[in-house]
């Protein structure tokens, strides 16, 4: 039985691949912060052999050896390596002070570099790591600042362990997610100019969902997906590759601002 680590999976896109990959026949090693909401994951799997969950802060120095000797003691291998933990509402550069930079780096490129150093030397050919990026780590984004810079340097990190791990038979690919429905950013999906932006600016007239996400990621752990090595996939309904507006943006009357 394979074996998949899925960090962030208390809830969104963490809790959804975790979902899809044990319904492919793996065992998932789930961490997140919140115990309650691991708990919740382990209900939803509802098999006690496929799940383990480990309440830890990714960002704390012992963490990465702490989830390996975790994932190891209870299953003996380690497949493929899910690094999703991240947050949101970034601020623009001028109005990010060193701690919500320290701190978005940390979560978002410290840990998932060092979770992945600690992983790769237990894994065997035919491995991967998938890394969940976003749209603002392939084009600029308004408001990115810290959040941009963290997801552009675990893409670069991506093309690396590609390239570096490819020959040994262990695949690394990032997963670039548009906006999705998610706790993350539900709370910004009435605001008018959050919509334009997205909804109005997106040719599939909808927002991602994270089935979306859960589906290209269990993709690139498929054999479908083992000669994709050192790729980013954009799961945006074509927000990021397209000049596309909708009938109601090319009609309505924009306010100055």
């Amino acid at each position: 039985m394979q074996v998949a680590i899925v960090t962030g999976a208390s809830s969104g896109i963490g809790f959804g691949t975790a979902v899809k990959l044990a319904g492919a026949g793996m065992a998932i090693v789930a961490t997140g912060r919140d115990a309650n909401k691991l708990a919740g994951l382990e209900k939803a799997i509802g098999d006690p052999q496929r799940i383990a969950t480990l309440a830890v802060d990714l960002t704390a120095d012992a963490a990465p050896q702490q989830i390996v000797d975790f994932a190891l003691s209870r299953y003996g291998r380690i497949d493929f390596l899910i690094n999703n933990a991240g947050v949101g509402s970034p601020k623009p550069l001028h109005e990010t002070d060193d701690e919500m930079l320290d701190y978005f780096l940390n979560l978002m490129l410290r840990a998932p570099f060092r979770l992945a150093r600690d992983v790769i030397r237990h894994m065997n050919p035919g491995s991967a790591i998938i890394n969940v990026t976003s749209t603002f780590a392939v084009i600029g984004g308004r408001r990115g600042g810290a959040y941009s810079a963290a997801k552009g340097g675990l893409q670069a990190l991506t093309l690396h362990m590609a390239c570096q791990y490819g020959a040994q038979g262990i695949r690394c690919n990032a997963v670039a997610p548009g906006v999705t429905v998610t706790p993350m950013t539900e709370g910004r999906l009435d605001d008018p100019l959050f919509k334009r932006i997205n909804v109005e600016m997106t040719p599939n007239t909808r927002l991602g969902t994270v089935e979306d996400i859960a589906s290209t990621i269990a993709f690139l752990c498929s054999p479908g997906g083992s000669f994709i090595n050192g790729q980013t996939i954009v799961v945006d309904g074509g927000w990021s590759s397209t000049k596309y507006l909708s009938d109601f943006a090319l009609t309505s009357t924009w306010t100055p601002r």
